[in-house]
């Protein structure tokens, strides 16, 4: 496997930094709960919360489409659920990569049921040539090219995750 540096450790910071600006501006005056998309998106997350000043919680959703492969099953299965009740609550859907749109997409359908005061999406790397449904995205990080991404949180079969900058994954 061969390892070619996407974004650097700089890049993402200064983008971090940039988005908690936003996030703080908008969400003055609210307590915002992080809803952090579990694993690839703990370092995103971690990294913007010591960005923001605004009263914050955090609570985890973990999603599975992979199943140990480099392209989605295209079946999004919940596999933890939140613990905090979102009802009335304005919450921020902290995401590492959106490519379909397919897992996103139903995150995004059950947090509505849930009757959020607002519902919105922080990601940080928005592959828009992957995509297949339609999805808004409030805050993006990167558009990056439509190939397999590593490093910062995100994974190939577990592995990588430790790595602080982005990188394309080859065989």
């Amino acid at each position: 496997m061969e390892l070619k540096k996407i974004i650097s450790i700089a890049e993402i910071r200064e983008k971090v930094k940039e988005l908690g600006a936003r996030i703080d501006n908008d969400y003055q005056g609210k307590v915002l709960l992080f809803v952090c998309i579990l694993k690839g998106a703990y370092v995103f997350m971690s990294d913007l919360l010591r960005e923001l000043n605004i009263p914050c919680e955090i609570d985890f959703m973990g999603i599975s489409s992979y199943n140990n492969s480099a392209e989605t099953s295209g079946v999004v299965r919940l596999v933890k659920d939140l613990t905090f009740d979102i009802q009335k609550r304005d919450v921020l859907i902290i995401e590492d990569i959106v490519d379909t749109g397919l897992t996103l997409d139903y995150i995004v359908k059950n947090l509505k049921l849930r009757l959020p005061k607002s519902l919105k999406v922080c990601v940080l790397l928005d592959k828009t040539d992957a995509r297949k449904v339609d999805i808004s995205l409030d805050y993006v990080g990167f558009k990056v090219p439509n190939v397999f991404l590593v490093g910062y949180g995100l994974d190939f079969k577990e592995h990588y995750r430790n790595l602080p900058y982005v990188a394309s994954i080859e065989s």
